[in-house]
């Protein structure tokens, strides 16, 4: 959907800190966008993305996945949510939900999600512990679109970082979450403009079938 000035209407899924709704949040703000986020929606009522959502004067939501008995009861109430906002995307941006595969149906081909690796490697969770345990060279961030399967979905865009000696855990991830803060607009701004779109399985980007994601932001 759109909204009156013609742009993409987005929806943000948190359940934390928020920071990479917040590059969204700053790259919406330019006159030149053709993206706007019209909600943001978290799962824990305490998330400090809720806080950054409202400093910016954006309409927020509460779905506590607590107070439901099952995935499915809480998949439901959170879609009703996410339709209040009409959007023509919903982007999870550090949502540490699993979610059924008849909500990841629901918004097939326009539902995106950022990962902290250089997928297929380390999906899941602890991606930087794990990226150092293997003693990887390099390591990143990918934006794929949601499928069934976890962290699977097809992937559009990676930005990559190389792994330093003497990186410990929170080194990496700080370094790797500066480059998501540039790879997440971009990929959204794709999206926005009619480049990016999910067919027959594949990311396409351009007109094109993806053989391999895009390096951004190089």
């Amino acid at each position: 959907m759109s909204t009156t000035d013609g742009r993409l209407a987005v929806v943000v899924l948190v359940s934390g800190s928020g920071s990479n709704l917040q590059a969204l949040i700053d790259a919406a703000a330019s006159p030149a966008s053709r993206f706007c986020i019209t909600g943001v929606i978290s799962n824990r009522p305490g998330a400090l993305g809720l806080q950054r959502a409202v400093a910016a004067g954006i309409p927020t939501r509460v779905v506590d996945h607590t107070l439901f008995p099952d995935r499915h009861s809480f998949d439901a109430a959170l879609a009703e949510a996410i339709d209040g906002f009409s959007p023509g995307l919903v982007v999870l941006a550090g949502f540490m939900r699993i979610l059924t595969s008849d909500f990841v149906g629901r918004y097939a081909g326009r539902m995106l999600n950022i990962h902290p690796s250089l997928l297929p490697e380390f999906q899941g969770l602890h991606t930087h512990r794990r990226a150092l345990e293997a003693g990887v060279r390099e390591h990143g961030a990918s934006v794929h679109f949601v499928t069934d399967e976890l962290d699977g979905g097809p992937v559009i865009a990676q930005v990559r970082v190389a792994v330093k000696t003497g990186d410990d855990e929170a080194s990496l991830a700080g370094r790797v979450l500066s480059r998501e803060h540039e790879l997440l607009p971009q990929v959204v701004d794709w999206f926005a403009s009619d480049r990016v779109a999910l067919r027959d399985g594949r990311a396409w980007l351009d007109g094109k079938a993806l053989q391999e994601p895009v390096e951004c932001c190089a």
